[in-house]
This record gives C-alpha cells, sequence and structure tokens, in this order.
C-alpha cells in the first residue's frame, strides 16, 4: 500500500515548536515596534500635523491616536496590529481553557471564565475595529461602527477594574497579617 503525504508515522508531529516566553514577548513586540515606530517617523516627518492642537497650546509629542493616523504611520501601524491580534485570540482561547478546566467547578466560575473570554475577544476586536476602521478613508463605516467604541471604551473599564480586583488578591494573600506604625526601637548602646 502507498503512503499518502500524511500516512507516514511522522504525521503528529509538530511542524513548529515555539516557547510560549518566546511567543508571548514576540507578540507584545509587534504591537510596541509599530507604536515606536509610527511616533518616530511622525516627530521626524509630520510634526506639526502630529502635534497640532485646536486650542493652539504647545505640544512636543504626538497623541497615540494622531502618530497612527498619517501615512506610512497608518499602514505600519495596521500591519503590526494585524499580526499582534491573531495571537492574542490564540491566547484568549488558551486563557478560556486554563479557567474553565481551573475554575469551572461551579456555575458562577464557569460564568467568569465565560466573561473574561467575551472581555479578551471584544477588547481585541474593538483594537483592530479602531485600527482599520478609519475615519479618514472610510467615513461612512466609521460612524456606523460608533458602537465599536463605546465596546472599546467598555474593554478599557473593564481592564481598570481588573486591575484593581488584581491588586485587590492582597486581601487574601495577606488576610492574617497585621500592619503596624511604630516609633524606632531605642539604641540602648549608649
Amino acid at each position: 500500500m502507498l503512503q499518502g503525504l500524511y500516512g507516514s508515522l511522522d504525521r503528529d508531529k509538530p511542524l513548529i515548536r515555539l516557547p510560549f516566553t518566546d511567543f508571548a514577548v514576540g507578540t507584545v513586540l509587534l504591537a510596541l515596534t509599530g507604536l515606536i515606530a509610527c511616533i518616530v517617523i511622525s516627530l521626524m516627518f509630520h510634526f506639526d500635523e502630529s502635534t497640532y492642537t485646536h486650542c493652539q497650546v504647545p505640544n512636543y509629542l504626538p497623541s497615540i491616536s494622531a502618530s497612527i493616523s498619517l501615512v506610512p504611520e497608518r499602514y505600519i501601524w495596521r500591519f503590526c496590529i494585524g499580526l499582534h491580534s491573531a495571537p492574542r485570540f490564540l491566547v484568549a482561547a488558551a486563557y478560556f481553557s486554563f479557567y474553565r478546566g481551573r475554575f469551572a467547578k461551579s456555575f458562577p466560575d464557569m460564568g467568569l471564565s465565560v466573561l473574561a473570554l467575551i472581555a479578551a475577544l471584544a477588547e481585541n476586536v474593538g483594537l483592530l475595529l479602531l485600527t482599520y476602521v478609519s475615519s479618514t478613508e472610510t467615513y461612512r463605516d466609521h460612524v456606523v461602527s460608533l458602537e465599536v467604541y463605546t465596546l472599546f471604551a467598555l474593554c478599557e473599564y473593564l481592564v481598570v477594574l481588573s486591575n484593581m480586583a488584581f491588586h485587590m488578591t492582597a486581601f487574601w494573600d495577606f488576610g492574617n497579617k497585621e500592619v503596624m506604625v511604630t516609633t524606632p526601637a531605642e539604641d540602648k548602646r549608649y
């Protein structure tokens, strides 16, 4: 019998193996590199346009939205965020699987796992829509997608609240400790 393309014993071997730490760093570097490139190019070649303010006050650094809205910065940003978003969808699914396996022993835990997945997906989709639906190129689509802005803002709130909740975990980690303010002990060497 002839072996087909996938008929060998090696068919289940991975084609690419990448440590997650490298994967995570590479994903973040895509967005960071794009952002830095856009800001530097805006400062070097589009300083006046990217730092303009309506109230005519001096401004020496462009906002992120100003630095990613000009050409070629817009296309650099889109390229980097397009590549950056695919791994983020994968990580959102990985977190959901992790939470579901680790914490889904009760219905409220499963609900929180689903909520975390929805928030991660919505934040990533919001970033993609804000990146690719430009008010200067596709105004009609931009106006229709104004609800993405609401969703994006909601996700920003969730990020801030999640950060607060993370810091609140000290409540459990140090719940049996006390905070004490005392005066220094007397030095009895004299």
